[in-house]
């Protein structure tokens, strides 16, 4: 009998390169910046902070569904409701980085709606992630690990992309101001700790 096993942890494995996303909104580095650029880094570091400890949950949820004695009907379980909340936390940051509006940089409206475009493709890609696994015979262990194999091809492509625009975003000065607010800094340690887990 084909265990879950394999398949899941290389699930486990690419979803924590998902991770890496949420570090694409915390920069680094730390001139002095205007107050009006430290006041936008500042709310939007506080609205992506609490959505990246829910990433990091629903990452540290499915790596522990990976031992051999994993059961299919309750890799699903757990894969469906970390698929949603992560969902749920990159339409949240979206809707933090709309409401913090344009950062006051040159071309700083064009990044802005760039990146809430591409956290809420994310948003819509993990929640279709949610239907996949969802639909995933648990009766049949083989059927069920292929199923698992796509789902993992799938966020493999999801943590490769969508970094663009947020990367655009924290470009120079609004990186370095982000950098500066201590919420950037915690969102950024715990992320980092689950994406060199696999």
């Amino acid at each position: 009998m084909e265990g879950t096993n394999p398949v899941n942890k290389k699930l486990a494995a690419a979803l924590s390169g998902g991770a890496v996303l949420v570090l694409a909104l915390t920069g680094c580095g730390g001139d002095d910046n205007s107050d009006k650029l430290n006041s936008w880094a500042k709310q939007v570091c506080d609205g992506v902070q609490p959505q990246a400890k829910k990433i990091e949950a629903a990452n540290a949820a499915i790596q522990k569904q990976t031992s051999d004695s994993s059961q299919p009907a309750d890799v699903q379980k757990t894969d469906a409701q970390a698929f949603q909340d992560m969902s749920d936390a990159y339409k949240a940051m979206g809707a933090a980085v709309q409401k913090a509006g344009a950062p006051d940089v040159e071309n700083g409206e064009k990044k802005q709606k760039a990146a809430v475009t591409e956290l809420n493709k994310l948003s819509s890609s993990y929640a279709s992630l949610k239907s996949q696994v969802e639909e995933l015979d648990t009766k049949d262990q083989a059927k069920f690990a292929d199923g698992l194999k796509d789902v993992a091809t799938e966020l493999n492509k999801l943590s490769q992309s969508g970094s663009d625009a947020l990367k655009d975003l924290e470009e120079g000065d609004v990186g370095r101001a982000m950098a500066k607010q201590a919420s950037c800094k915690s969102a950024s340690a715990p992320a980092s700790a689950s994406a060199t887990t696999s």
